[in-house]
């Protein structure tokens, strides 16, 4: 595959994983201001011990 494809296809991934995340933000925090922290705070927590085991 040439590196202009993959970077083509890396790109519209990135894009649209994007889009729909701030959709889904915006979903959490219509629920209410605490799920949405709740939600955050354990994502952001998941985030970050999967960083710890990669790297280890």
């Amino acid at each position: 595959m040439k590196p202009q494809v993959l970077f083509n296809i890396i790109v519209v991934l990135l894009l649209s994983v994007g889009l729909t995340s701030c959709a889904a933000v915006g979903d959490i925090f219509e629920a209410g201001l605490w799920v949405g922290v709740i939600g955050i705070v354990l994502v952001v927590a998941l985030v970050f011990w999967i960083f710890r085991k990669l790297f280890r």
